[in-house]
């Protein structure tokens, strides 16, 4: 039993814990806020025992073996860190951190500390994802990737109405790219590994992040469009095209339905059966990396957040998307 304190009290770690309802070997018995009567309150509702306003003491307590950490994209690095210092294993939201330099400082403080890191990133785990690489030399030689993440963000009418929340201040590292872009990114990085160009280009709000963006990553003999915003929706399925037939995904962060297209026209249905709790995907993968002794996820590895940290990098470089954590890089 991996015993796990979690940081963040939010609705994405009320999201994963539900999901950890469904996975062997976690026992929540942790949790942390800058409010301890919050964190109380948070703990007697999922049954956890502990409860700490204090990080650092947080980090050296015998009680727990790992951390989830939710916090607010800017902190990520900081507090993982610690974290990986006093031996504690660290599954971090995604995205992993603000910049290329500080996921390269988190790795490497878990390379030195022997501990596992794993951006919690569920697309590399989904059932339908590993199904989509299982069958993905059918369509033949690829050619063309559209992968997309645009969602209209209930937060942005509060925007236009004058109240800024957390997921547009820069401040905190956020935007349409940290939130959304990252899970387009995410398999065309997996799958096709670094690019040869990048071309990027964003729709910047007045508070300094990206309301919408896209990028143009060219390879030798494939081109793929990355395409997410938070200010519009797109309704049409993510597509990866080769010489042969196409794959359509549904919803690329969480692979709900995947299908063959061949040039005949003839379907293929490459779907598998799915939790409604995608979370669990990630959560399991950390967990039996955890137990198998290795400090690295063979699915999710530090290669591959590294590549798509690089990519993020670059986009926001050449969109300027800046962030004050970039001050300190």
């Amino acid at each position: 039993m991996i015993r796990f304190g979690i940081i963040g009290t939010n609705t994405i770690t009320e999201s994963f814990l539900a999901a950890a309802q469904q996975v062997a070997g976690f026992q929540l018995t942790a949790v942390y806020s800058r409010s301890l009567d919050k964190a109380t309150e948070f703990a007697e509702k999922y049954g956890a025992t502990y409860t700490f306003d204090d990080l650092e003491e947080m980090a050296t307590s015998a009680d727990i073996d790992a951390v989830y950490i939710a916090s607010p994209n800017a902190l990520h690095c900081e507090q993982t860190c610690l974290f990986l210092e006093s031996g504690k294993h660290v599954l971090c939201e995604k995205p992993l951190c603000s910049n290329l330099p500080e996921a390269q400082k988190m790795v490497e403080t878990a390379r030195q500390n022997g501990v596992l890191l794993m951006e919690a990133m569920k697309t590399p785990t989904l059932p339908n994802y590993l199904s989509l690489k299982k069958h993905l030399h059918k369509i033949g030689k690829i050619r063309y990737v559209q992968s997309h993440y645009c969602q209209y963000s209930s937060r942005y009418d509060k925007f236009k109405a004058g109240e800024i929340l957390n997921a547009f201040r820069p401040e905190l590292s956020n935007g349409a790219l940290m939130d959304l872009g990252v899970y387009a990114l995410y398999p065309v990085i997996d799958l096709f590994g670094m690019p040869a160009s990048i071309k990027a280009s964003a729709v910047m709000l007045h508070t300094g992040v990206d309301g919408m963006g896209s990028a143009l990553l060219t390879y030798d003999d494939l081109v793929a469009t990355v395409s997410y915003s938070k200010i519009s929706d797109m309704r049409t399925p993510s597509e990866i095209q080769g010489e042969e037939g196409s794959i359509l995904i549904e919803h690329i962060s969480q692979q709900n339905a995947v299908k063959i297209i061949y040039r005949d026209g003839y379907e293929e249905d490459i779907t598998v059966p799915q939790s409604v709790h995608p979370m669990q995907y990630e959560l399991a993968e950390f967990i039996a990396t955890i137990q198998q002794g290795k400090t690295e996820s063979g699915l999710n590895s530090y290669t591959l957040a590294l590549q798509v940290a690089e990519v993020m990098q670059t986009i926001r470089q050449q969109t300027g998307l800046i962030f004050a954590a970039d001050k300190n890089a």
